[in-house]
């Protein structure tokens, strides 16, 4: 008798979980819209405010929330801790229409996963969800870009502190022009665990290039 083949499908992963927080009605209207429109995504919780934020993180179990940092009453910045405190594996991405500055600088020490301007593409919100669903930072394309000069003009501080000790002294020595040969040598790592660690930590930081990897680097003291 005949071998006979049969195709085993890969089941289908399983939605991004959304919340969205913002305390304007028609704006999560136009937000839950939009992502409800792109597959493999759905929106399981909205929140008008810090409280009702954590209530429904809790209730919903969502992958994402999409959090607003001017909230009334309690900041969503002020909030980023009880919500992640009541949802440990909650990966949060800030909307906002405040220029990078300080508060960017809370957010991702507090463990937010994005900041985007909501004035940005509907793509870049879209990158910024899925981005962190896998636990990657993403921000959007234009607060990179003000970054950078802010970053260049000492107006703002890179998130250096999200890094481990080890993620440190790999930027340390990138900045201060090592080859990812010797910086394998300096640390007792091997080189592939190095440009590993090259691949990951600008994803982490939300800096598109090496090149703004060792600005920020530098402007942050390292590298000298």
């Amino acid at each position: 008798m005949a071998d006979e083949s049969i195709a085993v499908s890969a089941p289908e992963a399983p939605p991004i979980r959304i919340v969205i927080v913002d305390d304007h009605t028609l704006f999560r209207g136009g937000l839950k819209a939009l992502i409800s429109s792109v597959a493999g995504m759905e929106v399981v919780g909205e929140a008008a405010d810090a409280e009702a934020a954590v209530r429904v993180a809790v209730e919903a179990r969502p992958d994402v929330m999409l959090l607003d940092i001017q909230l009334p009453g309690t900041s969503g910045i002020d909030a980023i801790g009880s919500i992640r405190r009541s949802a440990p594996e909650l990966a949060i991405v800030m909307l906002t229409m405040v220029e990078p500055g300080e508060q960017l600088n809370q957010a991702l020490r507090l463990g937010a996963l994005g900041y985007v301007l909501k004035g940005a593409e509907q793509s870049e919100l879209i990158d910024a969800i899925r981005a962190a669903a896998k636990g990657h930072l993403l921000l959007s394309s234009a607060v990179a870009g003000r970054l950078t000069e802010a970053t260049a003009t000492g107006r703002w501080q890179p998130p250096l502190p999200l890094l481990s000790d080890r993620e440190r002294e790999v930027v340390d020595l990138v900045a201060a022009g090592h080859t990812a040969e010797q910086i394998a040598r300096t640390l007792h790592l091997s080189v592939k665990s190095v440009r590993n660690y090259l691949a990951s930590i600008p994803r982490k930081l939300g800096a598109s290039s090496r090149e703004e990897l060792i600005d920020w680097a530098r402007s942050a003291g390292l590298g000298r």
